[in-house]
């Protein structure tokens, strides 16, 4: 009633309620670079709503947060954050390197910070009466604890509500002894109360503690995916409205869909039963809740991308004569744009006339280069007709032991009975790109079945190799292969002529197996004494310096890229749909997860990525098995010179936002210029979005280099008519 929900309010404007900013338990390393930040939208709009100050933070049970996470709070005004970590299961080394310490955690653009503190009693049942309470106290003086405050989270117990009789238990105990004092607090007075007496005193730490619970999404590989894509294309979608506004901008419709986004990456998979009982409706139905968040997510996103582009379509349905090819990225890009299939031969040109590499895929859709199109803009082509059709180029069969695949940059072998990557060369800089003659051979299936990654199988049977598209364009062949685990092995190899990067499609078709398994996916690469760094979410760093201690280090997450550079050259790699990745060597699973000595401490240098596609081997919570068909897509682009932080954030945001065709009709633009572009060498535009009210739009920048920069924006129209504010995530 609003009797009620004044009176809720009330006693959170009071402070004898706390809210707290995030929207749930999440998987912080699953989150794109904007779902990170919607995991505040709940709580911003909840304080401008009813004029409230939420300045703290809970996390619960997960161990492990992305770094980017301390951008996201500091930019939505959020102070404290309190982590309360599962007590033991597969943790790590999280509390004991952290358990009843407190941090300034710095953001990676060393001016924010957010106050962290970790119980080590975790977030549930902080103790079971009074013997159990003095025996904690007791080890924390043993200790010496340097703080005269202790925080214990305390409900009835994992996934549980709150012990009402707490208010008793602290009441008598305050009764009967003068010190300590027991205090319920919400989170944010304690956290007050902390950083006025101790705050000037506590160190500053940098870097990413990297999660250690984010390998569950691998027991769901094709949700997973699908969310994945699902929030690049609602951040595509986004950016397409702010540059178009075809209609009025639905908030609500882009929040829903964020919010499905949100809670698939939330780290309730499901049912306490699902590895024991996976079959019993409970677990069974707590499974159909999870992924439907995955469906649900993929459809609207795929509504919004649509309409976002409305406005172009066509007067006459069946004009498919003008395309117009938008870029989602806010620089300027060329790349290959994938019309469904036209019935007639056509070739497509530019504005200008001139006509533009073109072919037909054995799929019956055309392919073309659409270049130079201005990032947050777009360019149109025409259609037109051509006396000689297209040629579909015949399936060629596979011959001797190789198959090779080159253009005008690459060279790439496939051998004939495995199915792997031979050799990868680059023949502009005249080097191997793939190392030969390893541990691992290029784009190799790897089969762990149990929980010991020395009893890894390889693929024994003879594969089958077939050309899909040989054509002036795009090289394509496929390899199929029985492989243990799955009823087939597909691997798509690409090759475009005119870009800079190799494309790998793995299917997967997943046999049902509930004993323990996982599944990896080897990239060993060629680059004598290359450094590794990763792609994160509003971050990116070199695991090899830049982890937390207790952080991660059996795998880690991805957001779009990881890269290996050396001072003369190096690879950039993207994932599209598999987040995590092990370096070197197959780490998982630990054989005791409860020890924190059966986690790594260290990590070797290495020139090897794998990428941790599938797995079964948690105890609850996630998916027992998996079936079907799961796609997993990943591009390789070599480059000249040392590792630069840009370049593998273009590509590996190009990759998994690509150019978008719609068809239009005659009279629509040559050309829609760049919403804005920035004169910056190190600063990129992350996101583009309306504001909420559709009066003008945000635009999230990230500085990669070292150190600040002042950044001119330039704008499509008079610059002089614009208003620009900085702000932070409230509208």
């Amino acid at each position: 009633s609003p009797e009620k929900r004044e009176a809720f309010l009330q006693g959170v404007r009071d402070g004898v309620i706390g809210l707290q900013s995030l929207y749930g338990n999440e998987l912080t390393g699953l989150c794109r670079p904007e779902e990170l930040l919607r995991l505040l939208d709940y709580s911003k709009r909840l304080e401008e709503r009813y004029h409230l100050t939420i300045d703290s933070a809970m996390i619960s049970d997960v161990p492990g947060y992305t770094w980017g996470i301390v951008t996201a709070l500091a930019h939505a005004g959020v102070k404290y954050f309190s982590i309360g970590p599962n007590g033991g299961h597969r943790i790590g080394q999280t509390l004991r390197v952290w358990g009843d310490k407190a941090f300034w955690w710095i953001a990676p653009d060393g001016k924010n910070r957010v106050l962290c503190w970790i119980p080590r009693r975790g977030y549930w049942r902080g103790f079971r009466g009074k013997e159990e309470l003095l025996a904690y106290l007791k080890g924390l003086e043993s200790e010496k604890y340097p703080f005269d405050l202790v925080q214990i989270r305390h409900c009835q117990g994992d996934n549980s509500g709150p012990d009402t009789a707490i208010s008793e238990f602290c009441k008598n105990w305050n009764e009967r002894y003068a010190f300590p004092k027991l205090v319920i607090a919400t989170c944010s007075e304690m956290m007050h109360h902390f950083e006025a007496k101790y705050g000037t005193t506590l160190p500053e730490v940098r870097g990413d503690f990297t999660p250690y619970w984010e390998d569950g999404a691998a027991s769901s590989a094709l949700e997973t995916g699908l969310v994945r894509h699902a929030a690049e294309r609602l951040s595509s979608a986004e950016t397409l409205w702010a540059m178009l506004r075809p209609a009025p901008y639905p908030d609500e419709m882009f929040y829903e869909a964020w919010r499905n986004v949100i809670l698939y990456d939330e780290h309730t998979w499901g049912a306490h039963n699902s590895i024991t009982e996976p079959d019993s409706p409970f677990a069974q139905g707590q499974w159909a809740i999870k992924r439907q968040f995955a469906l649900d997510a993929a459809r609207q996103s795929e509504e919004l991308l649509a309409a976002s582009v409305s406005g172009f379509k066509p007067s006459d349905a069946t004009q498919r004569r003008f395309l117009m090819v938008f870029n989602p990225c806010g620089w300027q890009r060329t790349d290959l744009v994938y019309v469904a299939p036209v019935d007639q031969p056509v070739v497509v040109v530019n504005s200008e006339g001139t006509s533009v590499p073109t072919q037909r895929r054995s799929t019956g859709e055309l392919v073309f280069l659409a270049q130079d199109v201005p990032g947050f803009g777009a360019r149109r082509y025409e259609l037109k007709p051509q006396q000689q059709p297209i040629e579909r180029p015949s399936e060629l069969p596979m011959t001797g032991e190789k198959l090779l695949m080159k253009s005008s940059r690459y060279e790439l072998e496939i051998d004939g009975a495995t199915g792997n990557i031979r050799r990868l060369y680059d023949r502009k800089q005249d080097r191997e790109i793939i190392a030969p003659n390893g541990e691992y051979a290029g784009g190799e299936y790897l089969y762990v079945p149990g929980r010991d990654p020395k009893a890894v199988q390889k693929v024994t049977a003879k594969a089958t190799v077939n050309w899909l598209d040989n054509g002036p364009l795009v090289r394509r062949v496929v390899v199929d292969v029985a492989a243990p685990g799955c009823r087939n092995l597909r691997r798509i190899y690409e090759l475009p002529e005119g870009l800079d990067y190799v494309r790998v499609e793995v299917i997967i078709d997943k046999e049902k197996v509930r004993t323990p398994e996982g599944v990896h996916l080897a990239f060993p690469f060629s680059v004598p004494d290359g450094e590794v760094n990763l792609g994160l979410a509003w971050a990116w760093i070199n695991p090899h310096r830049d982890q937390l201690p207790g952080a991660c280090k059996n795998y880690l997450t991805i957001q779009h890229w990881a890269d290996i550079s050396n001072y003369e050259y190096g690879v950039t790699w993207v994932s599209l749909e598999a987040p995590l990745i092990e370096l070197g060597q197959i780490r998982m699973d630990v054989p005791r997860p409860f020890d924190p000595e059966a986690w790594l401490t260290e990590l070797e240098p290495t020139q090897t990525i794998l990428s941790y596609v599938m797995n079964n081997y948690w105890e609850t919570n996630y998916k027992a098995d998996q079936e079907g068909p799961t796609p997993f897509v990943y591009s390789i682009q070599s480059h000249a010179g040392p590792f630069d932080p840009v370049r593998s954030t273009q590509f590996g945001m190009s990759q998994s936002r690509p150019l978008l065709a719609t068809f239009c009709n005659e009279q629509t633009p040559s050309e829609i210029p760049s919403l804005v572009t920035l004169d910056s060498a190190n600063v990129l535009p992350i996101e583009c979005k309306p504001t909420r009210d559709g009066g003008g739009f945000i635009l999230r920048l990230l500085n990669l280099g070292n150190s600040q920069e002042e950044v001119t924006l330039l704008f499509a129209n008079n610059a002089s008519q614009k208003q620009i504010w900085k702000t932070d995530l409230s509208e």
